[in-house]
This record gives structure tokens, C-alpha cells and sequence, in this order.
């Protein structure tokens, strides 16, 4: 029996990147010998032990036959007599099938470390187009390694697009497909992830909200890019910059989807996109699952993010309306959330991406005096019922309408 460190520890090893979780290989082993070691068995569909005093997880050596569609139609073989290479030629990249013996010892069957070495994202094999989880897993590793200048070999995108003209895509289950964009969106570069979708056809089968995008113009005086489709991308990457908050990136990603439905004559203006884009919103967070709180500040933004560009013209009664409607006096971390993702907006264009943004401080300050309405008065002041909230309205109507004259002035 021999042991190796195998995947994305040997990788980032080699890349001086810290080590977040090491995976074991197991090769001359049975099942029945790591239980007789006090290995506890996890795996399902092949065979994978939990350390008895780690917890770390080691699997036995497999190879893989397809027999169905989606990343789940596979028959694993796990044996003895199943080699290092064969298991590591079942990988999807040859960065990622680099295996370390227990002396330090690399085996790179499939020239990993000069892939590494060329910041290069290679497949390992042909088999690659058997799972169409490897177009998200690439995709993914091309957003996380683009500082770092890694590019997706042109034969792998060629195998790429194989898989996205087929309809192995349709067998991700949403899980799985929110799993990877929920860690493309905490990277550095959550805009690449979408950006390699686009370019291997497989944005248009798993996000065709947000394909749809593309091709469609905006005025070229305050989008210079004209693109929605790269506007959005643009936006994303801002608000990478802006914020590790996940849902201000999805927001982000998702605030224009209603730009997509504007009548063709009316191009290149988008009257009321932020509402059209509601639905879509709705449609893709209920198809990918995604988490409640998440949905919820991504339809926030794209409703509202027009009027927080516009809000040195808006009434006292309208800002206040604003923040009833987003709740913001029960969640006040909201209203950050909702100026960042206006900020990523705003800076997400050609030319404007160092621009200031001071209706993000000028919003704020309007909630605060909004919120510094003391209710415990009102209440004292003999107001009962449905008289207290009608009172506590007029008087943060009042409170905003006197920041606005102080601004002013």
C-alpha cells in the first residue's frame, strides 16, 4: 500500500499558494484493509476513508467508465491493482494530476508542473469531454489563476464547446452549477468564470438571462463599452473590488437583466429595465436555487439601483418610501449592500472606473437622520395604533427633508 498527496495541494504547492485541504491517494489498498487501520469509510459511490486522527479524507485508486449522461454517469472500478497514472489520467487537468509521495517525491505523468510552469489549463485526457462539471471546474480555476496569468489551452476550449453543443450540460443538476458559481463569485476574478462560459457556448445554455445580454447596445455617452453584455462583466469585476460580499457580486451580475427585454425600437434606451429584470431575477434564483437573502438583495438592486443613481433629485417623501420598501430599518446593512453594488454600476463602464459616487454617502446620511426619529416621542405624544406609523412617517419625511435644506445651504 502507498500513500500520495494528490490535487490541489501538490498544485498549489508548486504555485507558493497556502494549502486549504489536502486529499489523499491510496494505491494497493482494499477496503477492508484501511477499515482493519481504523479508517472510516465515507464514499458511496467509491471508496473514500476518513482518517482515524485527522479526519483527512483518503481515497483508493479508480478509474472511471462512462455509461450516462450529466457528471454522475460514471461506473468508478477502485482496486489493488489500479496504478497512480491510470487514477490520475481519470483528472481533469494536468495541473491538477500531480501526485506527491510520503519522501517528497513528484510524479507528473502528464507534465503538470511545465503546464504550471507555462501557466497553462490543459486536460489530461480526451475522456474530459465525459463530464460537463469540467467546463464550470475550469472555468473556475481560470478566474482564480488569472493574476497569476494562466490561460485555457485553445485544444481544451476546442473541448469545451464539444461538451456545450452537447446536452450533457442539461444534466448538471442546479445544485452542482450554484456550488461552482457560489465560489467563482468569493474569488478575485469572478467576471473570468462568466467571461469563459461565454466563450466556450456555455453561458447561453446554464445563465441565458445573462447571454442574452450580450449583442444588446446602451447610450455611448454614458456607457462607452456600449456592450450590456461586457457592461455586466465590467460591473462584476468592480464590485470584486468593492466588496468579498457575494450577494453584492451577484447583484452585481444580475442588476440589468431587464435591458435584454427592451423593445428594439427603443434601442439603445432601456426604459424601466430595472423592474423588467425582476422576473428574470426571480426565474434564475428559483432554477439555480440560490439562497433566499442573496435573491432578495439582487431583486433590491435591480429595482432600485436607478433611483440611488438619481438620488440627489428625489423627494424626501420618495427616499423614505425607498427604504420602507427595502426594509432598511430592520436591516440596515442592506442599504450598504445596495450602495456598493450602484458603485460597482456606476465604475463598471469604460472611463468611469475610479469615478466618486457621493449619493452612496448622501443616502446614507438621509437614513440616518431618517432613523434617529425618536418612536419612544411619538408614542408619548398620545399617537395610538395606526396613527403611530403614520406619525413616524411624516416625521422621517421631515427629518430627510431637513438634511436635503442643509445640503443644500
Amino acid at each position: 500500500m502507498k500513500i500520495y498527496l494528490v490535487g490541489g495541494a501538490v498544485r498549489d504547492s508548486l504555485l507558493n499558494l497556502p494549502i486549504k485541504d489536502k486529499d489523499y491517494l491510496v494505491v494497493g489498498a482494499t477496503p477492508e484493509q484501511m477499515l482493519q487501520l481504523g479508517y472510516r469509510q465515507v464514499g458511496k459511490d467509491f471508496p473514500v476513508f476518513l482518517h482515524p486522527k485527522n479526519q483527512q479524507e483518503y481515497a483508493l485508486a479508480r478509474t472511471e467508465r462512462k455509461i450516462g449522461l450529466g457528471y454522475g454517469g460514471f461506473s468508478c472500478h477502485a482496486s489493488p491493482d489500479v496504478t497512480l497514472e491510470q487514477d490520475l489520467l481519470r483528472r481533469d487537468l494536468t495541473i491538477n494530476a500531480i501526485a506527491q509521495d510520503e519522501k517528497g517525491n513528484l510524479y507528473d505523468p502528464f507534465n503538470g508542473i511545465e503546464d504550471i510552469n507555462a501557466r497553462l489549463l490543459r486536460h489530461v485526457s480526451d475522456a474530459f469531454v465525459e463530464d460537463p462539471l469540467r467546463i464550470l471546474r475550469v472555468a473556475r480555476f481560470a478566474a482564480r489563476f488569472h493574476a497569476l496569468g494562466f490561460h485555457i489551452a485553445a485544444e481544451t476550449l476546442a473541448l469545451m464547446r464539444q461538451i456545450s453543443a452537447s446536452d450533457e450540460l442539461n444534466a448538471l443538476t442546479a445544485e452542482r452549477v450554484w456550488q461552482e458559481v457560489d465560489k467563482s463569485l468569493g474569488g478575485p476574478h469572478p467576471e473570468v468564470f462568466f467571461e469563459v462560459l461565454h466563450q466556450c457556448g456555455a453561458l447561453e445554455v446554464l445563465f441565458p438571462e445573462i447571454f442574452a445580454l450580450f449583442g444588446v447596445p446602451q447610450p455611448e455617452k454614458w456607457h462607452p463599452e456600449i456592450d450590456t453584455g461586457v457592461h455586466t462583466l465590467m460591473v462584476l469585476a468592480q464590485a470584486a473590488l468593492l466588496t468579498d460580499d457575494k450577494s453584492v457580486r451577484f447583484a452585481a451580475l444580475v442588476h440589468d437583466l431587464g435591458k435584454a427585454l427592451s423593445p428594439k425600437e427603443h434601442l439603445p434606451k432601456h426604459h424601466g429595465h430595472g423592474q423588467k429584470g425582476l422576473p428574470l431575477i426571480k426565474a434564475l434564483c428559483t432554477r439555480l436555487r440560490v439562497p433566499n437573502e442573496t435573491r432578495d438583495l439582487a431583486l433590491l438592486v435591480s429595482d432600485q439601483h436607478q433611483n440611488v443613481h438619481q438620488a440627489f433629485e428625489l423627494r424626501a417623501e420618495t427616499i423614505v418610501k425607498i427604504f420602507d420598501k427595502a426594509d432598511f430599518w430592520r436591516k440596515p446593512e442592506r442599504l450598504t449592500q445596495l450602495i456598493l453594488a450602484c458603485i460597482a454600476d456606476m465604475r463598471g463602464r469604460t472611463g468611469f472606473e475610479n469615478n466618486p459616487y457621493p449619493q452612496g454617502e448622501y443616502l446614507t446620511q438621509c437614513f440616518l437622520a431618517a432613523n434617529n426619529v425618536d418612536i419612544a416621542a411619538i408614542i408619548a405624544a398620545g399617537f395610538q395604533g395606526a396613527e403611530i406609523k403614520q406619525a413616524l412617517n411624516l416625521r422621517r419625511i421631515e427629518a430627510v427633508s431637513q438634511f436635503k435644506q442643509k445640503m443644500q445651504t
